[in-house]
């Protein structure tokens, strides 16, 4: 009482040591009987709570209500910061000792036979409330079997990142809609009985979603920035309604969003860069927290050093999750998708597509970059700075063991994977003045800086340059390229192309190539342009749009499921390999 009246006088004269050592007092005088201890997990939450200041009344007096039931008395100065009392008896050793297995290592430290994980959940992961369900009790079995997931990153449920820019779109029409992502929402917490806080604070959430597209329909007007506010509504109520399912199955949870926890960016709205001070500050986050409870952390979004909200774009929960993951440290990151870890290519052309059980960090984002949907093209890039594997997962198959990301593998074969992205655009350059190589090269690149043109593939020679813009490019820009271009050299553009790349081993390219032109001569399929990348693990051909399924198809067929219509080159000789090549 004494206590609580002084702390409520706002006196600025309160002596605070004082204030410490009546709490020192109070909570000794509680544990005075040599009764069995009980409920130390969440006497360590709390009193990890009360060195993260995020002290309260209830919370001492639910603190000191434990200290009574279990007896006992922690002397941890580093959790719980307070004076001793020189006129209360110490504790006994006995029950000191007790209490020091518990509590010797710090919050920050790992149980030993424990593997530190962070979790990321896509939004068909989380579509609906079985989904939900169905992730929790996930969730749950992961840390029955030794995982002890530090955060868990959710992007937001099902379609409602597509349904939030329609509602964007819409309300420039004039229309305010958000009936549907509303029920989706309140339908699963209503469900699952969740408490009353959860649902208030979700409902003030969609409030807020709503007086914001009625905002844009006043206005007519919808900036990127306000774009980047409206589509973080998905994420923050995914992670409220995950964190208070895990709570209700028994599995303490406490919900973030990205920004608490360190993830802040620069002024990008829309595709905005994580800031390389930012893993310290994260850091330093998870280091306040109990590692024991669970932190469930919104996927995609970030604050800017202004505190406004930003996206990392598409697919940017991959990164919040390795970035997360390089920052705390953990033995591994998992993200669980709806397919069994990387495939050798896409199941929906090739049926017979095979799960593949480890890929290197370079080959894992050269197989983004080319068009797999399974990671974000830079997502790879924390993990691959603080070597943290990644390990790809089926939320819909938890026994599958998946595929894991590294820096090296065991397995080296022949061909990795098959990617494709369709619908490119080829461009043929060619010089029509007398041109040094360089300066025609020079030229012809400051063209595409000055319209912020994009490459994906390239070849080139003295007097000449072909390469591939995808259909993100905007047409306007790619004319105004193209005029610039026309008083040093002559351009043709090619539509209807896509690029086929097979991710391989490099250093055995000769018999990749020999038995890949084989199968393309025998089934009569023409390759417009080739080229092997810098990054030496990929080679890319590019084709017709209308015969790609087939060519990845016939080349699937040779590399994964011996059956081969041409003869494959397995040789490392390389006369014998010209001599297949020659061969009719």
């Amino acid at each position: 009482k004494k206590l609580q009246q002084s702390h409520g006088s706002n006196s600025k004269t309160t002596d605070c040591r004082q204030q410490r050592s009546c709490l020192g007092s109070v909570i000794r005088r509680a544990a005075t009987e040599p009764l069995p201890i009980s409920n130390t997990s969440n006497l360590h939450h709390f009193s990890t709570q009360y060195q993260t200041k995020m002290f309260s009344w209830s919370r001492f007096l639910l603190l000191l209500s434990l200290c009574q039931v279990s007896q006992a008395f922690v002397p941890n100065t580093a959790l719980l910061q307070l004076q001793p009392d020189v006129n209360v008896e110490a504790p006994s050793q006995s029950r000191y000792s007790a209490w020091r297995p518990l509590f010797a290592e710090g919050p920050g430290k790992k149980p030993e036979g424990k593997t530190d994980v962070v979790y990321k959940f896509g939004g068909s992961s989380l579509a609906d409330k079985d989904r939900i369900d169905h992730v929790a009790h996930l969730i749950k079995d992961q840390i029955g079997k030794g995982y002890r997931p530090r955060a868990v990153v959710c992007s937001a449920m099902g379609k409602t990142t597509n349904s939030l820019y329609s509602a964007g779109e819409f309300a420039l029409e004039g229309r305010v809609n958000v009936d549907a992502i509303r029920t989706l929402h309140t339908s699963t917490m209503d469900h699952f009985d969740m408490p009353e806080h959860v649902k208030e604070e979700v409902n003030k959430l969609l409030d807020e979603c709503e007086d914001l597209l009625n905002g844009v329909r006043l206005i007519q007007e919808l900036s990127i920035k306000s774009l980047d506010q409206l589509v973080s509504y998905g994420e923050r109520c995914s992670v409220r309604i995950m964190a208070a399912r895990l709570n209700q199955i028994g599995v303490p949870a406490n919900s973030f969003d990205a920004w608490e926890v360190g993830v802040l960016t620069d002024s990008k709205f829309g595709d905005a860069k994580i800031l390389p001070n930012a893993i310290e500050k994260s850091r330093n986050e998870f280091n306040r927290l109990d590692p024991e409870v669970v932190g469930i952390v919104t996927g995609f979004i970030g604050h800017d050093p202004k505190g406004k909200i930003t996206t990392l774009g598409r697919g940017g929960s991959d990164l919040t999750a390795t970035f997360l993951g390089a920052a705390i440290g953990v033995d591994e990151i998992q993200v669980w998708k709806d397919v069994d870890g990387i495939l050798t290519t896409d199941p929906r052309i090739v049926e017979a597509a095979q799960p593949v059980s480890e890929v290197s960090y370079e080959e894992a984002s050269e197989l983004a970059y080319f068009g797999a949907q399974v990671l974000h093209p830079i997502a790879m890039q924390p993990a691959m700075k603080s070597n943290v594997p990644v390990r790809v997962k089926n939320s819909y198959n938890p026994s599958a063991v998946g595929t894991l990301i590294q820096n090296t593998k065991e397995i080296n074969p022949l061909v990795t994977a098959i990617t494709c992205k369709r619908d490119v655009k080829l461009l043929d350059i060619h010089s029509n003045q007398m041109f040094e190589a360089h300066g025609f090269l020079a030229t012809v690149f400051r063209e595409f800086e000055k319209h912020r043109l994009s490459v994906d593939v390239l070849a080139s020679s003295e007097v000449s340059v072909s390469l591939t813009l995808d259909k993100k490019q905007r047409d306007a820009d790619i004319v105004g390229l193209m005029d610039g271009l026309s008083e040093c050299a002559d351009v043709t553009e090619t539509k209807g192309l896509s690029i086929l790349t097979l991710i391989a081993d490099v250093d055995r390219s000769s018999e990749v190539l020999a038995t890949v032109f084989r199968v393309f001569s025998d089934a009569g399929i023409q390759v417009k342009m080739m080229s092997q990348g810098a990054s030496k693990v990929n080679i890319s051909f590019i084709v017709q749009t209308d015969i790609l399924d087939r060519a990845i198809t016939e080349l699937h067929s040779c590399f994964f499921e011996e059956q081969c219509r041409v003869k494959m080159v397995k040789s490392g000789n390389e006369t014998e390999i010209v001599a297949e090549l020659a061969a009719p």
